[in-house]
């Protein structure tokens, strides 16, 4: 009986052993098919020949675009012409500049004004001569005309320069008046004498900006012009006025006594400095010193005494240096619009 058993034992065992050397069998021979076949369908790649190879930059056939702009922009590419003809060629560049345009009629290219205007007011300094006879006062200008450019404008200009009459010329006219019997309006020998003297002016002065920053800047200005010189005399004396009433008061004014002009032509050259209190604004504020010169002619002291009047002459020129030539220095402080 354990014979049978153990022959039993050794018939299944020898069954499964086979079954399992059919199965591994099996398996090495269809991983041997699979590699033969993935062999043949993947061939061996050729680095050398792939990199010689030329480039192909042609456009496949099935490509397409969605869109009909992309197809204008293909069409366009395949029409440009490398070798320079005109046809097929993209449009011209359009120029442009480095500094923009604002050219109107109210603005040059450079976007400044095409019109300036100039107000102000400051001293004048008697120089040379001058300041022998006539001492410093209060100065006014006001002009205007056409810029070309940030840097460059021609203005016309009206300046009144106003001046004082030196002491010691004073004192030498009050006695020439009174030793020729000047009185006042009571018959009385004069005891003051009071005295102004005025340059005023119209020049045509042109204007170069030489230095110029985003708030400040630097300018030379020059011209020429008209010029006309004036000096008063006058002594106090007591006016009357009276109102729709019929009453009347005295009051203190200078009644004139003497008075002589003198026209000339005049030069003028200066420096200025500006500054501007925002870089957008038109608005600019200066400061500005020139060197004025006019070429009075001289006329003579005539009529003072019988010795020195011309015959046949009734002309009386007790102050001769009005007609000499002139010079002073007006400092001007203003705004630039």
């Amino acid at each position: 009986m354990h014979s049978t058993i153990n022959r039993n034992r050794l018939s299944i065992f020898t069954r499964a052993a086979a079954i399992a050397f059919l199965a591994a069998g099996s398996a090495v021979c269809l991983q041997a098919q699979q590699t033969v076949n993935t062999a043949q369908s993947s061939p061996v790649l050729d680095l050398r020949a792939v990199l010689n190879a030329p480039i192909d930059l042609s456009r496949p056939d099935e490509l397409s675009y969605s869109s009909s702009i992309g197809a204008d922009e293909t069409a366009s590419a395949e029409n440009f012409d490398l070798g320079g003809g005109e046809e097929g060629q993209p449009p011209p560049r359009r120029p442009y500049s480095h500094r923009p345009n604002y050219n109107d009629s109210t603005h040059n290219p450079d976007g400044s004004n095409k019109y300036t205007f100039i107000v102000g007011g400051g001293l004048t300094l008697p120089v040379g001569g001058t300041h022998g006879y006539l001492s410093p006062s209060y100065a006014f200008q006001a002009g205007g005309g056409r810029a070309f450019s940030k840097k460059v404008a021609v203005l016309i200009e009206f300046n009144w320069a106003n001046f004082g009459i030196q002491t010691a010329t004073l004192d030498n006219l009050l006695a020439l008046y009174n030793s020729l019997g000047a009185t006042d309006q009571n018959g009385n020998p004069l005891s003051q004498l009071n005295g102004t003297s005025h340059v005023w002016s119209f020049s045509l002065d042109p204007r170069y900006t030489f230095v110029q920053g985003d708030r400040s800047g630097v300018y030379g200005t020059g011209g020429a012009g008209f010029y006309h010189k004036t000096a008063n005399f006058s002594i106090p004396a007591v006016g009357i006025t009276c109102d729709i009433f019929g009453n009347c008061f005295q009051f203190q004014a200078n009644q004139t006594i003497d008075k002589y002009t003198s026209n000339a032509f005049g030069l003028n050259l200066g420096l200025g400095y500006t500054y501007r209190f925002s870089r957008f604004a038109d608005e600019t504020f200066f400061v500005e010193a020139r060197y004025v010169y006019t070429f009075n002619s001289r006329r003579a002291e005539t009529g003072t005494t019988p010795e020195n009047t011309p015959p046949g002459s009734t002309a009386f020129n007790a102050f001769p240096q009005n007609s000499y030539p002139t010079s002073f220095i007006p400092i001007t402080f203003g705004i630039r619009f």
